[in-house]
């Protein structure tokens, strides 16, 4: 007589990835599948740019060794100088390490023949892409993250530290700033911080541009609404056939323009955040000056983040391509080349705004432009 008893409920393990995309699990809108291939594309580029940043690390490091020694400037403030100057090279960096990292992690999936599996169950090289695209748009964040409100504090107080420590009276920002407020033109020769100027050249114009005074002042600080107090300002006016020169004295200046925006003027354009580039392409435009590296530098600063999107999609045509079968070392010397090429065509354009005066904003967004192109076509194209 045969038995009636029941078989046992057999359980079926969930860890390995559903690869049919409409019918894998779903959490939050997010498929498992989507879930696989994200998370090797964020530890493919974490590996990476962990090594890429130690070795930045040291590069700076030893690049400051001939600073050691000077004032109170150690090796050990080299190290800690080199260590705030990371969030700033991880923005610079992440681009190309999304590229190279999305390259090793596909790559990874490619060699152990997952891709060939979730090809053959169904999955589109679309379903691929937009898995990656998400990896994409986590990563965009973490760069907005650390470019605009991490780096740009941290490399300010970086300097700072490093010039407090190195010598007294220390000169910020290259050694100073030009900028204009109406009919005053600024030169602030030392800056000491966003409250105090070692030195300050004020030029008078009249209303059509004729020169009346020009006034030096051997230390400047922020006064209370909108006005600096000048110390031992001497001041040379220009009648119509003599010089008129005053004694040193002290005198208020009201002007529009404040200390923290003097270091702004005074700081190269790529190194500043966006929200600060915005703020200074604004200044410009009211006083009629010429913003165009700014504008520059604003729309490249956007244009590189929104890079990474495609640099991650650009992987996804290699790993299924030529790249499939290839080892780690062939997908990183790849990854190198185009990022290189990317990098060197950035600088030339950079180069060219400011020599040739050609339009800022066509001229940031060409190498995306560019990497967004051949990734688009290289998807479209892959089998």
């Amino acid at each position: 007589m045969m038995g009636t008893g029941r078989t046992a409920p057999q359980t079926v393990s969930t860890d390995a990835p559903q690869p049919a995309g409409d019918s894998a699990p779903r959490t939050a809108g997010v498929t498992i599948f989507d879930r696989y291939v994200v998370r090797a594309i964020l530890s493919g580029t974490g590996l990476f740019m962990a090594v890429l940043l130690a070795i930045a690390v040291l590069v700076t490091f030893i690049g400051e060794q001939g600073d050691v020694g000077q004032g109170r400037y150690t090796a050990a403030s080299a190290f800690w100088y080199s260590l705030m100057n990371l969030p700033q090279q991880a923005w610079e960096l992440l681009p190309i390490g999304a590229l190279i990292g999305s390259l090793l992690g596909l790559g990874q999936l490619a060699r152990g023949s997952e891709l060939i599996v979730f090809r053959a169950s169904g999955v589109s090289i679309a379903r691929i892409a937009g898995a990656a695209l998400i990896a994409g748009v986590v990563l965009i964040a973490l760069e907005v993250l650390v470019g605009e409100l991490l780096a740009p504090p941290l490399v300010e107080a970086a300097k700072q530290e490093k010039a407090f420590e190195r010598f007294s009276n220390v000169s910020f920002g290259a050694g100073g700033a030009w900028v204009r407020d109406g009919d005053l033109i600024l030169d602030a020769e030392r800056l000491s911080g966003t409250r105090q100027i070692g030195g300050l050249l004020v030029f008078r114009l009249s209303p059509d541009h004729r020169l009346l005074a020009i006034g030096r002042a051997a230390s400047a600080s922020v006064g209370r609404n909108g006005r600096w107090v000048l110390r031992d300002y001497r001041e040379s006016r220009f009648a119509a056939d003599r010089v008129v020169t005053g004694a040193a004295s002290t005198r208020t200046l009201a002007s529009h323009v404040t200390g923290a925006f003097l270091g702004l003027a005074a700081a190269a354009p790529q190194d500043l955040a966006a929200s600060a580039l915005w703020t200074v392409i604004q200044y410009d435009r009211t006083n009629a000056l010429d913003a165009s590296a700014y504008v520059f530098a604003f729309w490249s600063r956007i244009a590189r983040t929104i890079a990474i999107v495609f640099a991650v999609l650009l992987a996804v045509p290699f790993v299924l391509g030529a790249l499939r079968s290839a080892g780690a070392g062939s997908r990183m010397a790849v990854g190198l080349l185009i990022g290189v090429a990317l990098f060197l065509l950035q600088r030339l354009i950079e180069s060219g705004t400011v020599v040739f005066a050609l339009d800022p904003v066509v001229l940031a967004w060409l190498p995306t432009s560019l990497l967004a192109a051949v990734s688009l076509v290289l998807l479209a194209r892959a089998r």
